[in-house]
């Protein structure tokens, strides 16, 4: 490990305002989703702006895919890190955030004013957004994350027991089942390489985040179901944060396991808040701006946001400060691959799950969904369009389907 005035040296190359700047721009434009984030990332930071070689800008990216949380938000903040210190992660996580936080929670207050036949209309076009987002999701990661049969037959079980227990707690024994299974069946996964990071702080620190994340989730998962309030909706976003493995919109089953099942908002305005996530750019965690607007805890609307917004993003950010400084012994133990892959093949099958229901019982309702559904599909998988071209689609066509009476 470097020294400790090494690496304090090391992570001050940069300012926290230079970096809010940076990640500000591609909190405004960064359209596409978490993939198409990596990709924005890495022409920003290392090839434009030089801020960290290929090489760590990949380790990076093994250690955030490697762990729970927002995959793209974790590398943002991880580079923030290494490049102004604590103030520069925090620049990197408000630039990259702030945008599309503020479009969902304001789509929040303009959706209370959709209660026409034609704002009906747009609300059930988000919802035909978000069949086709999650489909295309659902098999890019069932192309990557079960390309063997032990891992199709972990995935498949998973949704079974998903979808047969329908309830919150499913999702948490699903994905420990995961690792277990995945210790066992997948030892041949290939691990990655092994790196060390000039780090603003040590081991130590590193030791006391993983006590901050292991006692806020165990606070998460204890606390009470009930009427919502703000220990509660904390406690909701803070366990979706915190086991969701695979990227975005794996968030949606968390989520809704909690807030449409545990009877704090109805389907329609979940999966509408979703489909209007896609329109927009920034991180898909920014999701629970809207959802913290929409749950009734007696907060004001913006601070209800904000509470879901931290306690979503916290244990994400918190396991990446924790893991950082002991990566090169963890890309090393022999069964973390196997697990991980064993995780992330129970994650498609709870993303199965939620597609089939809310995603699919909410969207689809009348014979000319399926077309709509089916076009926009072909045209994300094309990559001919992206996602807010999908988005703008589906709206049109069902104001459309309004405006003939159907």
């Amino acid at each position: 490990m470097e020294p400790a005035g090494e690496q304090r040296r090391a992570s001050a190359r940069g300012t926290a305002i230079e970096v809010f700047g940076a990640f500000l721009r591609l909190g405004l434009t960064s359209f596409g989703g978490p993939i198409a984030h990596l990709g924005y990332m890495r022409g920003e930071f290392v090839r434009r702006r030089g801020w960290l070689e290929d090489a760590r800008f990949a380790q990076l990216l093994a250690v955030c895919q490697f762990l729970p949380g927002p995959a793209s938000s974790q590398l943002g903040f991880a580079i923030g890190l290494l490049r102004a210190g604590w103030g520069g992660a925090l620049a990197a996580f408000a630039g990259f955030t702030l945008p599309s936080a503020v479009l969902m929670a304001g789509f929040a207050g303009l959706a209370l004013h959709l209660d026409t036949r034609y704002g009906a209309a747009i609300v059930h076009g988000l919802k035909l957004v978000a069949v086709v987002v999650v489909a295309h999701g659902l098999a890019g990661m069932a192309r990557q994350l079960t390309p063997d049969l032990p891992r199709a037959l972990v995935a498949a079980a998973t949704c079974a027991f998903a979808v047969l227990a329908a309830a919150a707690w499913a999702h948490l024994v699903a994905i420990l089942a995961g690792a277990i299974l995945g210790a066992r069946l997948c030892r041949g996964v290939t691990p990655p390489a092994a790196a060390r990071f000039p780090l603003p702080y040590g081991r130590r620190m590193g030791l006391a985040c993983l006590g901050l994340f292991l006692a806020g989730l165990a606070a998460a998962l204890l606390a009470p179901a009930g009427s919502p309030g703000v220990a509660g909706l904390a406690a909701a976003f803070y366990r979706a944060g915190a086991l969701v493995f695979g990227g975005g919109h794996v968030v949606l089953p968390l989520l809704e396991g909690s807030l449409v099942r545990g009877g704090w908002m109805d389907a329609g305005t979940f999966m509408a808040g979703y489909g209007a996530a896609q329109a927009v750019p920034g991180p898909m965690f920014s999701l629970a701006a809207f959802l913290g607007t929409e749950v009734p805890t007696g907060l004001p609307a913006p601070a209800g946001a904000l509470v879901a917004l931290l306690a979503v993003f916290l244990p994400g950010f918190l396991l990446v400060l924790a893991v950082l400084p002991f990566w090169s012994f963890l890309a090393r133990w022999r069964h973390g691959p196997g697990m991980v892959a064993g995780i992330n093949a129970a994650v498609v099958g709870l993303l199965a799950a939620a597609f089939l229901d809310p995603v699919l019982v909410q969207g689809i309702t009348r014979p000319a969904d399926v077309a709509i559904a089916a076009a926009g599909f072909v045209a994300l998988a094309s990559a001919r369009l992206g996602p807010l071209w999908v988005v703008l689609g589906c709206v049109a066509a069902s104001l459309a389907l309004a405006f003939q009476g159907g």
